[in-house]
């Protein structure tokens, strides 16, 4: 039997049940029965309350925060479905929470990327739909198929539209805070129409986790509208430092865009404050109330993912949606 005849189910964990929500609507299916609940100690318990026997199962579920809860709560789903006899189970997870550590930077450092992509496989996930890993090699991480989504396509299409008269007339800069981000601040750059490059030299204390320190600026942004481009936006420090370095430098405006809206500790009191106009993010991770100012603007990444796991069913090719 090809996966296109079985049936699918779509299971949300807590973490952002909208978004699978509205998954759901762009595919024209119903979100499948499950129930979360508590122990009286805290634990987490699962049951789903439907058949998954041979179904083609897709558990919609952010590893953000509080990451530990929700990456538990993932593992305890996978092995309920598992032992329910589901064909294949796909993860969707929009944000992959512990990415940040995908490598040793010094000696007797964990590799947690590794270490999350082990205990999905472990628990039985046969498939991972993620959008922009911190670090592309992540995918190799995994023994299973891992597709991975892009944002940059949805994030230019809105500053394309926002900013049509600057983006005309060549004055916009697309910039990476700092050297690791070259690679996606040159592609969002030529989906703009080949707007100008910068890069922020930016040198990150290893005493200190979320510190940073902006050491030079290499590009033209005076007199020009810059983006800053990023795939995470936690504390906000990179982001705020940077846009002041870049305003300091002649640049008229600073607008930023990220994929993943952590949005942790500070973020939100230093965005409010800083000099950056607009912060365009999507909707990979869900905005609490106390989030919502109005500098942040929120764009729905649910169709991509609907697509995409469409046609993972159907078995058509994915890599066109990362045109």
């Amino acid at each position: 039997m090809s996966s296109s005849l079985r049936e699918v189910k779509i299971f949300s964990g807590s973490a952002h049940q909208k978004f699978a929500e509205d998954i759901c609507i762009n595919l024209g299916i119903p979100l499948s029965a499950s129930k979360l609940f508590r122990f009286s100690d805290g634990e987490i318990g699962v049951s789903i309350e439907e058949s998954v026997r041979g179904a083609d199962v897709y558990v919609i579920q952010p590893t953000c925060e509080p990451a530990n809860e929700h990456l538990v709560e993932l593992l305890i789903i996978i092995d309920a479905l598992k032992r329910a006899s589901a064909y294949r189970i796909n993860l969707v997870m929009p944000y992959f929470g512990y990415a940040r550590q995908d490598r040793k930077t010094r000696s007797r450092e964990p590799i947690t990327a590794k270490l999350i992509a082990n205990l999905l496989e472990k628990a039985g996930a046969d498939r991972v739909i993620s959008v922009d890993l911190h670090a592309g090699q992540i995918q190799g991480f995994f023994d299973i198929p891992v597709d991975h989504l892009a944002a940059s396509a949805l994030l230019a299409s809105y500053f394309k539209q926002t900013l049509s008269d600057e983006i005309a007339k060549g004055l916009v800069t697309v910039v990476s805070p700092d050297i690791g981000g070259v690679v996606r601040a040159r592609k969002f750059a030529e989906q703009l129409g080949n707007a100008e490059l910068a890069i922020v030299d930016k040198r990150r204390s290893h005493e200190v986790a979320n510190v940073c320190e902006v050491m030079e600026l290499i590009g033209n942004i005076e007199g020009r509208t810059t983006i800053l481009v990023d795939d995470i936006i936690d504390t906000a420090g990179t982001m705020v430092q940077a846009a002041e370095a870049l305003m300091q430098r002649g640049a008229t405006s600073v607008y930023a865009c990220c994929t993943h809206p952590v949005l942790s500790g500070p973020a939100i009191d230093r965005l409010r404050d800083s000099k950056i106009k607009e912060v365009v993010v999507t909707d990979t991770i869900p905005l609490h109330s106390a989030k919502q100012i109005d500098k942040i603007t929120v764009l729905s990444i649910a169709p991509l993912f609907a697509e995409a796991l469409r046609r993972i069913h159907s078995e058509h090719s994915v890599s066109i949606l990362f045109r």
